[in-house]
Formats: C-alpha cells, sequence, structure tokens
C-alpha cells in the first residue's frame, strides 16, 4: 500500500476534513447503545490535535435517503465525542450540511477545535457522488483525512469526491484494516483457515472463490451450509435453501479438491421444527435432516472438528454467524468458535465485521481477536479481493 497517511502531513495550523464512520446504534429515545465506532475514531482525530490542527469531521447515520430528518441527526454524536475527548465538539445542525454560515464557522476554527459536521446523508448528492456537494465540503478545509473503513467500499461525496478536490490521507484505523487484512491475503503464516457463515451462499460466493486461491482450510456454516449439502445429494428437510445456487456449491466443493483446499462441510447439524428458540430441537446427522424440520445451527460433532482446526491453525479469517446466534439456543456453534478462536494466542485472527464481530462482543471475547473489523460490507469486498473506491481514491506517496 502506497497511501499517504497521517504521519506523511504537516498538520500545523492546517483546517483537517475527517471522514469517520459514526454509523452507531440508536435506541429509541436517541440514546447511542454502542460507541465502539466513536471510539475507534479517537487515535486519529487525537493525533491530528496534538499536532496542531483544526478538526471538521463528518460522517453519515442510517439511511435518511438526502432528506434533513430529526431522528438520523449527528447531535448524539457529537454530545459523546465531547465527552471522550475532554473537550467541545462544536455541532453544525445544518439540514444542507454546509452553507455559509458552516462555512463561516469552519473559516474561524483555531489548531485544536473539534466541529461535527450534520448528517452528510441529509444530502442526495452525497451517495450518487455528484454535484457540488463535495466541493462545499473541501471548501471548509485544507486536507482530506479518510478514517471510515466502514464506507471505503461506496463511492460517495465525502469520502472519492472530496479527495479530487484537497490533498488526502489515510487514517490510523483505515491504515490498520487495510494492513491486517491485506498481509492475511497476500502473505499468510500458515496454516489459514476461513470460516465462513452466514445465511445466503450467494452473498460470499466472490469470498469463497478468493479464499479457495489462498486458504489450506475453508470451514462452511450458517443457513448457506445447506445449499452445500444439497449440492452433496443429503437430505436438508426445510432448512435454508438457495435453489439456484446447487449448482455452483458443487462448482465450489469440486474446484476445492483440484486446488487441494480443505473445504469442510458441517457433518451435524442442529434442527428444529420452527424458527423460533422455544421449539422444539434436537441434533441429527447432516445428510438425515427429517422432513418437516429446519437445521438451525452446527452439531456438537461439527464444533469439536471445526475447533480442533481453529486451534492448529496460524491464521484464522471468521466472516458470517454458523447458525442464528440472536436465538440463545442455536447459538452454541457461533459461541464455541468463537471461543475456540480467543483460545488460540499464536494465530493472528480477523474478524470480518457484522454479525460476526456482534457475536464475539455478546461473547465478551473481543479483546482477545488480534482485529476486529470496523466494516461489514467493506471487509467482505476486501476479502473478495476487490479494490475499495473510498481508498484508491486517496493520494499516492510520491
Amino acid at each position: 500500500m502506497n497511501k499517504v497517511t497521517v504521519k506523511d502531513l504537516d498538520l500545523q495550523n492546517k483546517k483537517v476534513l475527517v471522514r469517520c464512520d459514526f454509523n452507531v446504534p440508536l435506541d429509541e429515545d436517541g440514546n447511542i447503545t454502542d460507541d465502539n465506532r466513536i471510539k475507534s475514531s479517537l487515535p486519529t482525530i487525537n493525533y491530528l490535535l496534538d499536532n496542531g490542527a483544526a478538526v471538521i469531521l463528518m460522517s453519515h447515520l442510517g439511511r435518511p435517503k438526502g432528506r434533513p430528518s430529526k431522528e438520523f441527526s449527528l447531535k448524539p454524536v457529537a454530545e459523546r465525542l465531547s465527552l471522550l475527548l475532554d473537550k467541545k465538539v462544536i455541532f453544525q445542525d445544518c439540514d444542507k450540511v454546509v452553507d455559509s454560515e458552516v462555512k463561516n464557522a469552519a473559516a474561524k476554527l483555531n489548531s485544536g477545535d473539534v466541529m461535527l459536521l450534520q448528517n452528510t446523508r441529509f444530502r442526495e448528492e452525497e451517495t450518487k457522488n455528484s454535484g457540488n456537494f463535495a466541493k462545499d465540503l473541501a471548501s471548509l478545509g485544507h486536507i482530506f483525512v479518510n478514517d471510515a473503513f466502514g464506507t471505503a467500499h461506496r463511492a460517495h461525496s465525502s469520502n472519492v469526491g472530496i479527495c479530487e478536490h484537497l490533498p488526502s490521507a489515510l487514517g490510523f484505523l483505515v491504515e490498520k484494516e487495510i494492513k491486517v487484512m491485506g498481509s492475511a491475503l497476500k502473505d499468510p503464516t500458515r496454516p489459514l483457515t476461513a470460516i465462513l457463515g452466514g445465511a445466503k451462499v450467494s452473498d460470499k460466493i466472490a469470498v469463497i472463490e478468493n479464499l479457495l486461491n489462498i486458504a489450506d482450510n475453508v470451514l462452511i456454516g450458517g443457513g448457506m451450509m445447506y445449499t452445500f449439502l444439497k449440492a452433496k445429494g443429503y437430505n436438508i428437510g426445510n432448512s435454508l435453501l438457495e435453489e439456484d445456487k446447487i449448482s455452483l456449491a458443487k462448482e465450489l466443493i469440486d474446484k476445492a479438491a483440484s486446488k487441494d483446499v480443505n473445504l469442510l462441510l458441517p457433518l451435524d447439524s442442529v434442527v428444529a421444527k420452527e424458527f423460533k428458540n422455544d421449539t422444539e430441537f434436537f441434533t441429527r446427522s447432516s445428510d438425515k435432516i427429517p422432513q418437516g424440520y429446519m437445521g438451525l445451527d452446527i452439531g456438537k460433532e461439527t464444533i469439536e472438528i471445526f475447533s480442533n482446526l481453529v486451534k492448529k491453525s496460524k491464521t484464522i479469517i471468521w466472516n458470517g454467524p454458523l447458525g442464528v446466534f440472536e436465538m440463545d439456543n442455536f447459538a452454541k456453534g457461533t459461541n464455541s468458535i468463537a471461543e475456540a478462536i480467543a483460545s488460540n494466542e499464536d494465530a493472528i485472527s480477523i474478524i470480518g465485521g457484522g454479525d460476526s464481530a456482534a457475536a464475539v462482543e455478546k461473547a465478551g471475547l473481543a479483546d482477545k481477536i488480534t482485529h476486529i473489523s470496523t466494516g461489514g460490507g467493506a471487509s467482505l469486498e476486501f476479502l473478495e479481493g476487490k479494490i475499495l473506491p473510498g481508498i484508491e481514491a486517496v493520494s499516492n506517496k510520491e
């Protein structure tokens, strides 16, 4: 990676625009229920402040669909940031995000000041990367820093368009994401084990195909495992199935064999009559799921096999839960694999955001994982081997 980073910049008396990912969950009263994303932006913000910059922060929150909406205001974020930074964060509550008042306020900022703009998605040009929005944002400062990995796979005004108008750099968070995941994909310490779950094969096709070129072991779980099991001719009862992906699943099984990659499907499943926590459930061999029953988790034998492989691995990449982990009775597979990963202190472990990250957090194991990605969609595309526009747009080192 040959991109400019914050450490390459002369920051003294500069106004620096920083794209953060403050897309945090809020409860019905507008209170932040998890501020991890805000906390993960602090190293970059503090570095800029310590080196003499005035900082102008911007982010989206939710999906206001290009219109101002009070429920998606970043005001709670400004309040939480003020507490975390122990410094007043000036919040610009402007429906247009940038207007003449905001421009005047930005012009008056001094070194050490912090200002937060309103939700960038209040402007419909944001997601289309169109019109003058990027230019309006750029007019507020001297330098742009992208520290929002969660939106790096989207070409928006506030992360891609703005790079056409200002010198740009990567923040510490994005730099770390690229470094850790990039080296795991390009030059992993072996054996490399990839664990892939989630509901649909269609969401993970490109990831599986890319990892079959890199991994030693690929472990399949989650709802998508039943399409693979069906491809092997197994009875899967009423389990989740993507009928139109059966032949593709078979191709992937064959591809793994031809590349000498150990692609493992669950030997047993926890099956239930209904898709709810308090239904009757039991464990069955994966090829003998009774008609009228659906598989909702990997079984005990599979947990043992997967866990043993994970414990012998030196690099572990995990994306997607292995069962319906939101329901306690079907969370055992996901939790057990999370524990196996956390217990392997010799391995580099990477959790690819989204539900797997939520599962690790819920199990209280986050501090035992090498790296938990802050972007579900972005990490997925990175694992697919795609170029992320939000990173590509940042200035290269000369």
